[in-house]
């Protein structure tokens, strides 16, 4: 048994060290909204907030977060940057299918606490390890502006 920070509550879990924390979000603790894309850290659709930073759930050991703080897409609305975040892309519309969207929010969210008024270059290198297949990339370029007052 391992205990993890998840969105600000410690919640013990039974899984092996070994577990993805994708999956031990996904199926122990029933949070959906982190996706699978593609289990290799390429896509994107899994990522989470370890300590504020990005990182993708389906590579991460479960035990590699214990004692870090977790955020994932259900939670990312409690902070004033990721509620921006999501209002904006309700307003610009950005998902079409929807299924990377919570990985695409949660990498905006971050870039905007490291770089509050980010330039294109900035949205397109912070973004370019979430791929959308349905091409939203304008609209989440300009969610982003919108979500940082430059829109």
């Amino acid at each position: 048994m391992i205990s993890l920070n998840i969105n600000g509550k410690t919640m013990p879990v039974e899984a092996e060290a070994d577990t993805p924390l994708l999956w031990v979000l996904r199926d122990e603790l029933h949070m959906s909204g982190t996706k699978f894309g593609c289990g290799m850290a390429l896509c994107g659709a899994c990522t989470v907030h370890i300590d504020g930073q990005p990182t993708r759930a389906c590579v991460m050991p479960a035990s590699a977060a214990v004692g870090k703080k977790i955020t994932t897409i259900e939670a990312i609305g409690n902070s004033a940057v990721g509620k921006r975040v999501q209002q904006a892309w309700a307003e610009i519309d950005v998902p079409q299918c929807g299924y990377c969207q919570s990985g695409q929010i949660m990498a905006a969210t971050a870039l905007l606490k490291a770089i509050p008024k980010p330039t294109d270059k900035d949205i397109d290198q912070a973004m370019s390890g979430n791929i959308c297949r349905c091409g939203t990339y304008p609209r989440i370029r300009t969610a982003i502006h919108k979500a940082a007052g430059q829109a």
